[in-house]
C-alpha cells in the first residue's frame, strides 16, 4: 500500500488559494477513481474535486472552512501498489484559515440613562442583523477589489438597434426549441459578432504582463451566469471557431452546470474576454468590473422598445445598451470607440446570411 495526495487544483486565471466547502466523503470511506470527493470554492466556481485515483480516504488535511493555496495537500488516500507520496518532502502549505464573520467593535459600558419618555419602535437588536458572508461571497469580493486595485477601469457605452436579430430569433425560437429542447437565447448571436470584431480588434483580445501584452490569437468565451448567490464566469473554448448551434449548446450546458454546481475546474480556466449578459437580469446601463487578467468585458443590457429618429421619422425600434469596461492600460478610448463600432454594425447590419453554421 502506498498514499496518494489530493491536492487543491488550479481553480481559473488569478485564483492563488481556494476554500474547502465541504467534504463529500469522510476519513475510511472507499473512493473511486474520478469521484467526487470534496467541494472546494473559489471566487470563480464553485466545483466537486474527484478523487485523482481508486482507494481509502485515510486523512483529511484541510477541514471545512479552511482556506489554502492552490497545489497545498487537501488529503491523503491510500491505494494499493501506488508509490508513497505522502513521503516525499514538499514545501510546507500555509495552514489553513478559517473564514470567520465580522466582528462588532467594542465600545466601552456606559452607565443606563433612563429615557424621559419610552423608546419608539423595536429595539437595535430587531432593527439590524449581522448576515454571516459566504466563502464564495466573500473570495468574490477579494477579487473584485483586486481587479479594480490592478486595472485602471475605463467605461463606454452605446445605443444599438437590435431589430434585425429580435426578428430573427421571434420566428424561428419556437422550431429551435422544439429541435434542441432548450430555448434560442440572444447570447450565441452576440458571441458571434463579438468573436468577429476581437479578431479585427486584438488588443481587446489580450492580457497586460510586465514584459508586455499578450495578444491572444484566440477567442475563450467567458459568459457570466448569475447564480442565487454569485456571479460564476465558466468559459467556452475556441468560440471563435465553433458554428452558431454549437455555441448556443455551449452556451445552455455551461450555465445548467453552472447552476447545479456540476461545473469542472477546466471549465472556468483560459478566458480572454467575457459578455455578461445583464439585461437577462432587467439591467439598462451598468459598469461591470474586469474579470482579471482579461482587458475587457462587454455587456448587452436589456432589450427595450423606444421611439428612434430614422431617416428624419420618429419609430419605434427595440433598443439595446452596449456598455463596456477596459483595462486603459491597454486600450485607449479610440480603441475600445473601434471595436464598439464594428460590434455595433454586427448586429445592426445582421442578417441570417451572417450566421457562421
Amino acid at each position: 500500500m502506498g498514499l496518494s495526495t489530493l491536492k487543491m487544483p488550479q481553480l481559473g486565471e488569478s485564483v492563488t488559494e481556494g476554500t474547502v466547502d465541504r467534504w463529500l466523503k469522510k476519513e475510511g470511506d472507499l473512493v473511486r477513481r474520478d469521484e467526487p470527493i470534496v467541494e472546494v470554492v473559489t471566487d470563480k466556481v464553485n466545483a466537486e474535486i474527484p478523487s485523482p485515483v481508486e482507494g481509502r480516504l485515510v486523512r483529511i488535511q484541510v477541514p471545512a472552512g479552511g482556506t489554502v493555496a492552490i497545489g497545498a495537500v487537501l488529503a491523503d488516500l491510500e491505494v494499493e501498489g501506488a508509490p508513497d507520496e505522502a513521503a516525499a518532502p514538499e514545501a510546507p502549505a500555509a495552514p489553513p484559515q478559517p473564514v470567520t464573520p465580522p466582528q462588532r467593535p467594542v465600545t466601552p459600558p456606559r452607565r443606563p440613562v433612563p429615557p424621559a419618555t419610552p423608546p419608539a419602535g423595536p429595539a437595535p437588536s430587531e432593527r439590524e442583523e449581522l448576515v454571516r458572508v459566504s466563502t464564495v461571497r466573500r473570495q468574490i469580493a477579494e477579487h473584485m477589489v483586486r481587479s479594480v486595485a490592478t486595472s485602471p477601469h475605463a467605461w463606454s457605452l452605446r445605443e444599438v438597434d437590435v431589430t434585425r436579430v429580435v426578428e430573427y430569433r421571434d420566428a424561428q425560437k419556437e422550431d429551435f426549441q422544439l429541435r434542441h429542447g432548450f430555448p434560442l437565447s440572444y447570447v450565441p448571436f452576440f458571441i458571434q459578432i463579438v468573436c468577429a470584431a476581437l479578431k479585427d480588434n486584438p488588443y481587446l483580445n489580450s492580457t497586460w504582463t510586465d514584459e508586455g501584452i499578450i495578444l491572444k490569437h484566440y477567442v475563450n468565451m467567458g459568459i457570466a451566469v448569475a447564480l442565487p448567490d454569485a456571479l460564476i464566469v465558466p468559459v467556452i473554448k475556441d468560440a471563435d471557431r465553433k458554428g452558431f448551434t454549437d455555441l448556443a449548446h455551449a452556451v445552455n450546458d455551461l450555465a445548467q452546470r453552472a447552476r447545479s454546481k456540476a461545473l469542472r475546474p477546466e471549465d472556468v480556466q483560459g478566458g480572454t474576454f467575457t459578455l455578461n449578459n445583464t439585461g437577462a437580469l432587467g439591467s439598462v446601463a451598468g459598469q461591470s468590473i474586469i474579470n482579471q487578467p482579461q482587458a475587457a468585458i462587454l455587456s448587452t443590457e436589456s432589450i427595450r422598445k423606444r421611439p428612434v429618429v430614422v431617416e428624419d421619422e420618429v419609430v419605434v425600434r427595440p433598443i439595446m445598451n452596449l456598455t463596456m469596461s477596459f483595462d486603459h492600460r491597454i486600450i485607449d478610448g479610440l480603441a475600445a470607440a473601434r471595436f464598439l463600432d464594428a460590434v455595433q454594425n454586427g448586429i445592426e447590419n445582421w442578417s441570417p446570411a451572417s450566421l457562421v453554421l
